[in-house]
């Protein structure tokens, strides 16, 4: 299993991970989701509304400890806004909710220390703010939009296949032929050769999706694949980077083996969009 003991007696992978926690947590949220998607695929808004309500406290709340006053009540809130206005108005109701919420953490932060007082840092928390607000549940809204076109369920299914093939081909690549690190300086267990292990697998994951599961052509996958794991690794990279600025190594802590809901979303998050944005003009 390519484990190494580590102090106390608990086994981590070369990942850095709590392996068998990671496995058990990552299979029990991916049967729940294929139970969803089969039965009561409109749940799937929901479970992203939660989802990502929890993640934007996760984010806000190590943002705090790390020195920047982000608007949390215009996040929260103005996040829900944004996912669940895609579902009957699209990207266009999205992106009205988006920037009705601007306004709105603009005007909050303004007031926040009183008309009096200037904000101290008024434009450097704001701007955090707004990249948080896109960041999560702008990208999100793409993702739980899917469920609502044609063949939804299957479309978000291929979101998180081949999401999964590339985390699957990327890990085994880097943990069996990992040497030349692709980001020492955000992620130092990337590797290329785990990039072309995530390649490789996530665009054959890629291919079986849009034929047997949406019924198309198989040349659709081939340019799905290849920009989701793109997309995929530099969303994860993004992550990375925020986490090494603030000094941690998880978003939180809600999932044995993973760290927290951002922490498993990081990836999925321009995946949704790419998906979104390839399946709706070539489908």
């Amino acid at each position: 299993m390519n484990e190494v003991p580590q102090r106390g007696g608990e086994k981590k992978s070369r990942a850095g991970r709590d392996l068998p926690a990671a496995i058990a947590v990552g299979g029990t949220l991916g049967i729940s989701i294929i139970a969803i998607l089969i039965f009561v695929p409109k749940v799937w808004y929901g479970l992203v509304a939660v989802a990502f309500a929890i993640a934007t406290w996760e984010v806000v709340k190590r943002l705090r400890t790390g020195g920047y006053e982000v608007a949390l009540w215009p996040l929260l809130i103005g996040g829900q806004a944004i996912i669940w206005a895609s579902w009957p108005w699209g990207p266009t109701g999205a992106l009205v909710a988006f920037v009705a919420t601007v306004l709105v953490a603009m005007v909050w932060k303004l007031l926040g220390q009183g008309i009096n007082h200037a904000p101290v840092n008024y434009l450097r928390d704001l701007a955090v703010t707004v990249f948080v607000l896109a960041w999560l549940p702008l990208l999100a809204s793409f993702g739980a939009h899917l469920v609502v076109q044609d063949d939804g369920a299957a479309r978000v299914a291929t979101l998180m296949v081949v999401v999964v093939c590339s985390d699957v081909g990327g890990y085994a690549a880097g943990v069996l032929f990992g040497k030349h690190p692709m980001a020492p300086a955000i992620s130092p267990k990337k590797s290329w050769e785990g990039m072309v292990g995530s390649l490789v697998v996530g665009t054959v994951g890629a291919v079986g999706c849009v034929v047997y599961l949406l019924g198309s052509h198989w040349w659709i996958g081939i340019i799905l694949g290849p920009v989701l794991v793109v997309c995929a690794t530099l969303g994860d990279l993004v992550e990375s980077q925020v986490k090494r600025d603030l000094g941690i190594k998880d978003m939180g802590t809600l999932l044995p083996g993973h760290g927290g809901i951002m922490d498993r979303l990081d990836s999925l998050l321009p995946s949704a969009f790419v998906v979104w944005v390839v399946l709706t003009g070539l489908l």
